[in-house]
């Protein structure tokens, strides 16, 4: 199935998108495929190595690491070393090279998951076609890739502004639709939304995901603890009471 993971930018997409990578290839021990379009093989790894420590990735970018810290990014790297993510970071690549690769590592390491970040940056098949025929074409591939491999393909994809005018700032399905027929051709959709984004010092770490269509299952909201300094989401949990004992 084609499922699509959208949000405005900075919301937290590639960060929930390497906490599934995590969880299929670390704690599943299966083996899955991330076509990053944005982000360096280098970066997706620091990134993955601070959220499997929990170390801060603002201390490891400036160099400020305790020797506790060290110890847990060695043992961290030890376990994502055994992962088999396989990571293909090559910029502005199009739909026939992706759909190659995913294809060659379906055959050779028998890949459970496909996870492109993001959508709307892969290269277009015709650059005389309209955005709306070009996005269209290529989400329709990705759904075929998916169909053809029987493999879930997660794509990420950015929504367009109409939330940034609304009171709540909620993504809604409406603003995928100027974006081809994502929509359409997704047997899921999931919508990120930060409120803290707009709203600053408020609901802090909290990550609502919106399941907005399911084709074949319920669809609601399920909210999770983002913890930004180690670029991991987690369960929501609400603190008890100071002073509460059960």
């Amino acid at each position: 199935e084609l499922v699509i993971l959208a949000a405005r930018p900075s919301h937290g997409k590639t960060a929930l998108a390497l906490n599934i990578a995590r969880h299929i290839g670390v704690e599943e021990q299966l083996p899955l495929f991330f076509v990053s379009l944005e982000q360096s093989r280098v970066e997706l790894a620091e990134r993955l190595l601070c959220c499997q420590a929990r170390v801060d990735s603002h201390k490891l970018r400036k160099g400020m690491l305790s020797s506790d810290d060290m110890q847990k990014l060695i043992e961290a790297g030890g376990i994502l070393r055994n992962a088999k993510l396989f990571i293909d970071d090559t910029p502005a690549q199009g739909m026939l090279r992706i759909a190659a690769n995913a294809r060659r590592l379906k055959l050779r390491q028998s890949i459970r998951l496909v996870i492109v970040d993001y959508l709307q940056l892969i290269e277009p098949d015709n650059r005389r076609d309209s955005r709306q025929e070009q996005v269209a074409n290529i989400s329709r591939r990705l759904k075929f890739l998916a169909k053809e491999l029987t493999i879930p393909v997660l794509a990420l994809a950015q929504v367009n502004r109409s939330s940034e005018d609304r009171m709540d700032h909620k993504p809604r399905l409406a603003d995928l639709r100027e974006s081809g027929s994502i929509e359409q051709d997704a047997d899921t959709v999931m919508l990120l939304h930060r409120p803290e984004m707009y709203e600053p010092g408020q609901h802090e770490g909290i990550m609502e995901v919106n399941v907005a269509k399911q084709r074949n299952g319920p669809t609601g909201e399920i909210t999770l603890t983002y913890l930004k300094q180690f670029m991991r989401c987690e369960n929501f949990a609400v603190e008890p009471p100071f002073g509460y004992d059960g």
